[in-house]
């Protein structure tokens, strides 16, 4: 696991108040935050409602294309 570098912002008292990290760093873990939101929707998914290749390739020939 890569470590982050945090600047720390404090008050006149010395307590920690806000953090500083990268905007690289940044993206980097709201990309892991979306990644664990998708597997645990994938998860919690109803699998009973999934469809067949072939049920999926007829419902999207269905589909109307003027969208």
């Amino acid at each position: 696991m890569e470590i982050i570098k945090k600047k720390y912002i404090v008050d006149e008292d010395q307590n920690k108040i806000a953090v500083q990290i990268t905007i690289s760093d940044f993206e980097k873990i709201e990309q892991t935050l979306e990644d664990f939101a998708l597997i645990k929707i994938i998860e919690e998914n109803d699998h009973s409602e999934n469809l067949t290749v072939q049920e999926a390739k007829n419902f999207y020939r269905n589909l109307d294309k003027s969208e």
